[in-house]
Formats: C-alpha cells, sequence, structure tokens
C-alpha cells in the first residue's frame, strides 16, 4: 500500500475490517488511477482495485499502491479478498452509495459471509486526509490557476459590445484546454448586464453593451485539481453606484483574506468579509458563503461560512469571494484562491482586481 491507503488503514474504527470506496475522486486520490467505475476495496493488510475491463489494463499499468483486479463477475472476486482476509464487517463511502447501490453491495457482501456498516464515517476520515494540501496537490492547482489567468487575460481581448456572453464562454473554455488543460473545473460563468445579480447566472444569448458588468467566475482543471477565480470588469464605463458597490466587494475581499490565517475560524474569516458589506448598507445582499476548500472537488471541506466552526490549517486551500447582488440592476464578486499559512495565505490568483474598465 501507498503512504496515503496505509494511513486510513490504520484509521478504520475497530468495528471495522475493511472499507469500500466507489467516489471517482477518492479513488483517484488513493490510487492516482482516473476512471468513471471501480470499488477500492481496503483492508488491513491490503488494498485492492477491482475493475471491469475496459479499465484492467490501464489499472495496471497506472494504479499506484493497490492490486489490481480485473473481474468478470464482482461479487466472486469480493468472495475472494474477504475471505483471504477474514473480513466480517465493511464500511461504506456513505455519500457516494446510492441507495440501490447500497442494498446491491449488501446483498454481495452478505453471500460472502460479509456486512456493511452504513454512515458517514469513512467519508469524515478520507475528508480529514483530504482537506490539508501537500506541496504536490498546491503545485498542480497553481499550475491549474496559471492556465486560468492566462486563458481569461487572452479571452478579454474579445470582450466588445455586441458581443454574446455564451461565445465569450465557449472561447475561454477553448483557450484553456489548449493551454493544458483536462478541462474546466465547473460551468464557466460569463454573464452581463442585470444577470451578474445571479450568483450562479447561465451564459447565453445576452449581448453585452457599454456600462455592463461582465463577471466571469471559472476554473481550470489539471490532473484533476481545480483553480477557481472570479473577476467583474466593465465594459466602457461605470457609473457612480456601480463603482461604490465594486469597490464596497473589494475592501471587503481584502479583509476576508487578511482574517485567514493558521488557527482562524471559518464563521471569524466569513465575519470579516460579510460585516462589512452589511455595515456599508447592503444588508440581504450577499447571500452565499464567503468561501470553500478546492482540491480534487471544486466544492469541498471547509466551508468558509458564518456557520462553520472548523478552524483553519496550514496547507488548507480555500476562496475568499465576497459579493454584493442587486436584484434587477447588477452583481458584483471578486474571488481568488489561497493557502492558508501559518502567519496568513499564499494567494494563488495574481491578475489585478481593481475596477477595470475593458
Amino acid at each position: 500500500m501507498n503512504l496515503s491507503l496505509q494511513l486510513l488503514s490504520s484509521m478504520l474504527p475497530e468495528n471495522a475490517d475493511a472499507a469500500i470506496i466507489i467516489s471517482n475522486t477518492n479513488r483517484r486520490y488513493f490510487t492516482k488511477f482516473v476512471s468513471s467505475a471501480g470499488y477500492l476495496f481496503l483492508t488491513r493488510e491490503e488494498a485492492y482495485l477491482l475493475v471491469d475491463f475496459r479499465y484492467g489494463e490501464a489499472a495496471k499499468n497506472q494504479a499506484d499502491g493497490c492490486e489490481v483486479i480485473t473481474f468478470t463477475e464482482l461479487g466472486k472476486s469480493l468472495e475472494d479478498i474477504i475471505k483471504k482476509h477474514h473480513v466480517r464487517k465493511v464500511m461504506l463511502e456513505g455519500s457516494a452509495f446510492t441507495v440501490n447501490d447500497a442494498e446491491k453491495m449488501d446483498k454481495l457482501l452478505s453471500s460472502a459471509g460479509a456486512e456493511s456498516i452504513k454512515s458517514s464515517a469513512l467519508d469524515t476520515l478520507i475528508s480529514k486526509m483530504r482537506i490539508v494540501k501537500t506541496s504536490a496537490e498546491v503545485d498542480k492547482m497553481i499550475t491549474a490557476q496559471r492556465i486560468t489567468e492566462q486563458a481569461l487575460t487572452e479571452t478579454l481581448k474579445l470582450v466588445k459590445e455586441g458581443v454574446y456572453e455564451k461565445d465569450i464562454a465557449l472561447e475561454l473554455e477553448y483557450k484553456m484546454r489548449r493551454l493544458g488543460a483536462e478541462g474546466i473545473s465547473f460551468d464557466l460563468i460569463v454573464i452581463a448586464g442585470e444577470k451578474t445579480s445571479m450568483p450562479h447566472g447561465v451564459p447565453g444569448e445576452n449581448r453585452i453593451k457599454p456600462g455592463d458588468f461582465i463577471t466571469f467566475d471559472v476554473g481550470a482543471l489539471y490532473q484533476g485539481y481545480h483553480s477557481d477565480m472570479t473577476r467583474t470588469y466593465a465594459l466602457g464605463f461605470a457609473d457612480d453606484k456601480q463603482k461604490r458597490v465594486y469597490n464596497t466587494v473589494f475592501e471587503a475581499q481584502k479583509r476576508g483574506l487578511e482574517a485567514v490565517r493558521s488557527g482562524a475560524v471559518c464563521r471569524d474569516v466569513d465575519a470579516a468579509a460579510r460585516d462589512y458589506i452589511y455595515q456599508a448598507g447592503f444588508e440581504g445582499c450577499f447571500g452565499h458563503s464567503t468561501g470553500h476548500g478546492v482540491g480534487l472537488d471544486i466544492h469541498e471541506l471547509p466551508f468558509v461560512s458564518s456557520k462553520s466552526d472548523v478552524t483553519l490549517q496550514s496547507g488548507m486551500v480555500v476562496t475568499v469571494e465576497p459579493g454584493i447582488y442587486l436584484s434587477g440592476e447588477f452583481g458584483v464578486r471578486i474571488e481568488d484562491m489561497v493557502v492558508v499559512t501559518a502567519d496568513g495565505c499564499i494567494n494563488l490568483a495574481t491578475l489585478p482586481k481593481e475596477l477595470i474598465i475593458l
């Protein structure tokens, strides 16, 4: 087993002999192998990656820290492992198993003389491992961030009056892939004008016009790891109200970033940004969390929200993304992705945040 699998094995509770992991991201985290299906079966002595014929050859060449089994009958392969290691209780990855999946697994385990443990306990153990990033993981996220920034910088040259939001979004995704991204982190948000008051608006056939704010919430995927960044620009000009809102968000984000450090509680980081926005007269106009963890998933622990009592630790990667959204008018969001350190944070974003008029 590799070190990550050894660590998880050592963390299994006394009432569990083994664990089954089926989510794509967690299988990838532990084995470094990418597939859309498979079962990582972890005992206290050994780890097995069970895949079907589609992935057998690739898994044997690429999977790390586990024995690869190409199965024809999943139940038979599970039974062989269970008997070899005298397994009686198996933890299931609760967040990944649907009700139907769990019922099917119950039958397979029962036929082999074992039974499942259905709870969130395994998910909690894995989250504790993934929440603090290694330097190798951070390096991949930095690469994803640089791809994002270069693609956005090039795409901004195409923004002009009359251009469709959806065309800008498509061009941005194309440039990311040309620069080495294996994909986009999420459906890119490129929206303009009144639509910017919707935090997760969808690019469409809205033509960009002078005086519009344009929100770019974008991210690239590199070797499984995500980047996440938001910038808000204006086309041609911005009026006094737009400038006031923008500068309020700009200062709120600065305060949020200054609050990030190892030992800080997430709700306090959220308050640093949120309180400033509310005190500026925009209470009720900032309805989402100030940030979230990023890694193999675009949204993962910890969540930087008013309800989170999680304490930040060095090596965690989080976003800081306050915003103000005025329904029927416009919205502004500024987002950076940062690495938590002992005395603050390292900002992975390098693009300027002062209001830019395109």
